[in-house]
């Protein structure tokens, strides 16, 4: 425990490297809290890391990233990353590399305290609420939290792992100015930005184990369309911040997962942190990232390249938290040759570089082709001028490497097709269901929406455990076959169903002009263009879904009006 000591005394003391403050799930089912050093000592015991919030398991991962980078030197080539592999002691440099730097990990060190700015303070000596660290409570508005409405108080423990979750994901805004700082004017500092990571759609590559998902996440320095500079190095073997913040670019993932968004510094006495002073720190444009940014997809902004005069302009890829990861695969596994659009030779996105990085892996034979890992994606979603945090997007994948062989491509582009395939299916659903409010005299946009949801909702599991088999398929042709046939079995049963509850008005049904002329539509009717469209987009028409009297128009929204 810390020694005891009035508040911010140069004597109180939490040695992260001694002191447990990760909290980990276990490979038994069990959660505990771990020092620095136990989480890479006992790793292949560690199922994952278990934080307050999905968010900061992601910025806590990459930490324990960066230090395994510096204190294993690497990997420098894939052949370094094979050794790591294959040894069981692979993290054992780290416990020196801690004592080197132990100074630098004291959660209240007088001069370089942990992430934070030594002798920060306000022109008044102002000092906050916890509030403005603690995510669930953003800014007093409570969210996802038992501590309503105030934090009052943090253990030493949580606090350093808020401290993280700040420079990661801290909301943008107004804050504090501190002294020292030339951005402030009237006490105040205009706001910079979110932290770094929350303008990512987060992504990284979970084991088994916590020591395999480091390893698997620890991109050698030789891998093409990312930068390491020889000079690349974390924030604790910078110079000390101090208030202010300074204008550079990344070095590479070491000093980017560390990047210092903020300045801050905590208040405590021996019973725990009681507040914090909270102010701008390195500000960070996300333009052109992904030279040095492996954990998230990009996206080619027309736009950002006419405002700023660039050739070629990528940004983050953010998660969309209505749309489950499953349906946006190709974003992840899509490598760039399949992301050109028809007339350019420039790819419209590009996928994670650490899924690159998975890709060379298995292309160069490193994990065989069966090897299962889970694409973990982690977001925040913002709100009010990003002043507040709005959503948080937690979301897996569960898939084969073999999805991303770089010469071995059927694979990914079945699974992306399969993708479409049920996205094509939920058209027809939707299309359905306007048929027949149509059939029964009504404009409502509502059922459709609700059929869609219910539709990707009935695919969800089912694709997702499809997509774990596929790596042991022998021909991805046949298995996308067995899942159209599975997608017109679901879909179908959900279009009896909306048939059963269309009612008499829907029965009965009106007259309705099409392209090919007047029509009585009624559920029957409808019922017989949804069989023939659900047959025609997965490939599978049979005779008895074609209508007879009437051609099924290719979308209800296209070929149908209704007569005021």
């Amino acid at each position: 425990m810390p020694e005891k000591t009035d508040a911010n005394d140069a004597a109180l003391s939490f040695d992260l490297t001694e002191q447990p403050w990760i909290e980990v799930l276990r490979r038994d089912g069990t959660q505990d809290e771990l020092s620095l050093r136990e989480v890479f000592a006992q790793a292949d015991g560690v199922r994952r890391i278990a934080g307050d919030l999905p968010t900061q398991e992601f910025a806590l991962l990459r930490l324990l990233l960066v230090i395994a980078h510096d204190a294993v030197e690497g990997p420098r080539d894939i052949e370094h990353w094979s050794e790591l592999w294959s040894d069981p002691q692979c993290f054992g440099r780290v416990d020196e590399y801690l004592d080197t730097h132990r100074d630098c990990f004291d959660l209240f060190g007088a001069e370089t305290p942990f992430f934070q700015a030594a002798g920060l303070r306000t022109a008044k000596d102002e000092v906050f609420s916890l509030n403005r660290i603690v995510a669930d409570v953003p800014n007093g508005e409570p969210y996802f939290s038992a501590r309503m409405p105030t934090v009052d108080r943090l253990g030493f423990a949580e606090a350093a792992r808020w401290v993280v979750h700040a420079h990661a994901y801290d909301t943008s805004g107004i804050k504090s100015g501190v002294d020292g700082d030339a951005r402030a004017k009237g006490g105040k500092v205009y706001p910079l930005g979110v932290g770094w990571a929350g303008n990512l759609g987060g992504v990284f590559v979970e084991g088994d184990t916590l020591r395999e998902t480091l390893l698997l996440n620890l991109v050698a320095a030789d891998t093409g369309g990312l930068r390491f500079e020889p000079a690349d190095r974390p924030a604790w073997r910078r110079e000390p911040s101090g208030p202010g913040g300074a204008e550079r670019t990344p070095t590479g993932v070491r000093d980017l997962y560390t990047w210092q968004s903020r300045r801050m510094r905590l208040h405590a006495d021996s019973d725990g942190v009681h507040g914090v002073v909270l102010g701008n720190g390195d500000p960070l444009n996300a333009r052109n990232k992904h030279v040095v940014e492996p954990m998230t997809a990009w996206r080619r902004s027309e736009a950002q390249e006419k405002k700023h005069g660039e050739a070629l302009v990528y940004l983050p890829r953010e998660h969309d938290p209505e749309r489950a990861a499953w349906r946006g695969l190709a974003s992840l596994i899509a490598d760039r040759a399949q992301t050109v659009k028809a007339g350019s030779d420039v790819p419209a996105f590009l996928r994670p570089g650490v899924l690159e990085w998975i890709a060379r892996l298995v292309t160069e034979g490193e994990l065989p082709r069966g090897f299962l890992v889970r694409a973990r994606i982690i977001g925040a979603r913002y709100g009010t001028q990003q002043s507040v945090i709005d959503e948080v997007v937690d979301d897996h994948l569960t898939m084969g490497v073999i999805l991303l062989h770089q010469q071995d491509r059927e694979y990914a582009q079945q699974a992306i097709d399969a993708v479409t395939d049920a996205d094509e299916a939920v058209k027809v659903l939707g299309d359905l269901a306007t048929d027949l409010e149509r059939a029964a005299g009504k404009e409502n946009e509502s059922p459709r929406a609700v059929a869609r949801d219910r539709a990707f909702g009935a695919l969800e599991g089912p694709y997702r455990a499809w997509l774990a088999g596929l790596a042991t398929a022998e021909d991805p042709y046949e298995e996308r076959t067995r899942w159209q046939c599975q997608v017109h079995r679901i879909v179908s049963r959900l279009g009896d169903q909306l048939i059963a509850d269309a009612g008499e008005a829907a029965w009965v049904g009106r007259t309705l002009p099409t392209k090919q002329g007047s029509v009585w539509l009624n559920s029957a009717l409808a019922h017989r263009w949804f069989r023939a469209r659900l047959g025609k987009c997965l490939g599978h028409p049979n005779d008895d879904d074609q209508p007879s009297g009437a051609q099924a128009p290719a979308t209800a929204d296209s070929s149908l009006k209704v007569h005021a």
